[in-house]
């Protein structure tokens, strides 16, 4: 079973997936992130938003067919049984990437990306609304949420694209 764990920086995605291993979820996790800066799979560096530009093609002959737990923003971009999507209240997002180190501006763009549904809107179109599972991680700790992508792994979830509006938050 290939289940990956996607959402916008900043949502809890490798806070979760490393909580896994507790919820008895005996599956290999992959950091794709991790991959992408150890095996250079990368094609150039973004100084505005200081980060890597990912090589697509290079990720996905460097995985294969993998099996288990892809966490990364990028997951929903790579073949999976089921997408998992954390979500995350804009102004909470915003908080929680300032606090970790990243510029306003950055922390600002992803909180309007989570908004707007950005990841969302790519993994459904992606993989469809029947493969993909949203979990709001806002005010909630990374126990709960891994209980829920235990759940979803363990087919004890319906899909649930589009139940998350975070919409509001663009609104003057």
């Amino acid at each position: 079973m290939r289940i990956a764990v996607t959402g916008t920086p900043g949502t809890g995605k490798t806070t979760a997936t490393e909580a896994l291993a507790d919820r008895g979820v005996d599956t290999p996790i992959i950091h794709l992130n991790d991959e992408i800066k150890s095996h250079d799979l990368w094609t150039e560096r973004d100084v505005d938003r200081d980060s890597l530009v990912t090589d697509i093609e290079a990720v996905r002959s460097h995985l294969g067919e993998w099996d288990g737990v892809l966490e990364s923003h990028l997951a929903h971009h790579f073949a999976a049984d089921r997408v998992v999507v954390l979500r995350c209240g804009p102004a909470e997002l915003e908080s929680r990437l300032e606090a970790r180190g990243d510029p306003p501006e950055k922390a600002r763009e992803n909180a309007e990306s989570e908004a707007l549904d950005v990841v969302l809107s790519e993994a459904v179109e992606e993989h469809g609304p029947e493969a993909v599972y949203e979990i709001d991680t806002t005010d909630r700790n990374p126990e709960a949420v891994a209980d829920d992508i235990a759940a979803v792994i363990a087919g004890e979830r319906e899909p649930s694209a589009g139940e998350v509006d975070f919409t509001e938050y663009l609104l003057p």
